[in-house]
């Protein structure tokens, strides 16, 4: 699990247009993860 000030490791995702975009790729940028674990659930 991540904390606060660790650095994540590198992945990469698809983006809405098609595209992939990995981490690494945006190094010295500033960029937020977020994560929303209810997405698709009842709760």
């Amino acid at each position: 699990m991540l904390e606060t000030g660790n650095e994540a490791q590198d992945f990469c995702l698809s983006a809405d247009d098609d595209e992939t975009v990995c981490l690494k790729n945006l190094a010295g940028k500033w960029v937020v993860l977020y994560f929303y674990s209810k997405d698709n659930t009842s709760g």
